[in-house]
């Protein structure tokens, strides 16, 4: 595992990224079809060329090609979504419950972030119990107000003040449970919720070090679409831990 600070190094590396969440400038939702992108066109970016090129989607493949070039097809990438670099953008096919749009990042945009924390807490770095259950089918808020569909198979249970309380992952990330999750700090973190991803799991217990909780993407833009927690995942007191509200 990364130090503390090593991994806030990185946290902001990856933000700041030509891939991150600072220089994304559009999301467009999409029917399969082709469509012809740039600045006067249907699918209508917010700068470049009037006519960037023509994308042909279909339920599986995405392809791109520019004026008086050979197509190219969107390429997978681990952990997110398909991609393809076409100066002076990053486009990317974002599918959310099976509804693709066009996710565009300006690669002219050199982002910069200043992130803030609360004072590292040591006493909210927990080893937790670490649970299977049978698969739990299940409907969760985004923060668009629209409904995705998630399999719960894990419960985290650790005890605050005498008590147990229990987070759910909702997703994985690179092989790690993300769990979304909001506590009494709301609105001096973000509102709507942190995520925080476990650590070193064995067969019954996992760390939950509440240090590394961070932002979600939809904190720093309005193009991206999170998740709200699941009604377990909202805890009745203050977890003075993780990043603040950016």
């Amino acid at each position: 595992m990364l130090s503390l600070s090593d991994h806030r190094a990185a946290r902001l590396a990856a933000l700041t990224a030509p891939d991150g969440w600072l220089n994304l400038v559009a999301r467009i939702d999409l029917a399969p079809g082709r469509h012809l992108v740039g600045a006067g066109q249907e699918v209508r970016l917010p700068s470049g060329p009037d006519l960037l090129g023509t994308l042909d989607l279909t339920g599986t493949d995405a392809i791109f090609a520019r004026p008086g070039e050979a197509p190219r097809p969107f390429q997978p990438v681990p952990d997110a979504f398909p991609q393809l670099r076409v100066d002076p953008f990053l486009l990317e096919i974002h599918t959310v419950d099976g509804t693709p749009a066009l996710r565009v990042r300006d690669l002219t945009l050199r982002p910069a972030a200043t992130l803030r924390h609360f004072p590292d807490a040591p006493a909210w770095n927990i080893r937790a119990r670490w649970e299977k259950i049978e698969a739990q089918p299940t409907e969760i808020t985004m923060k668009d107000g629209s409904k995705a569909e998630v399999s719960l198979t894990h419960r985290a249970n650790f005890l605050h003040d005498g008590q147990t309380f229990s987070l759910m992952p909702t997703h994985w990330k690179s092989g790690k449970p993300m769990f979304v999750f909001r506590d009494r700090t709301a609105g001096e973190t973000y509102p709507a919720c942190r995520f925080l991803f476990g650590e070193d799991p064995s067969e019954t217990e996992i760390t939950l070090d509440f240090n590394r909780a961070i932002s979600p993407p939809c904190a720093f833009t309005d193009f991206a679409i999170c998740p709200l927690p699941p009604p377990g995942n909202i805890l009745p007191f203050r977890i003075e831990a993780g990043e603040l509200a950016p």
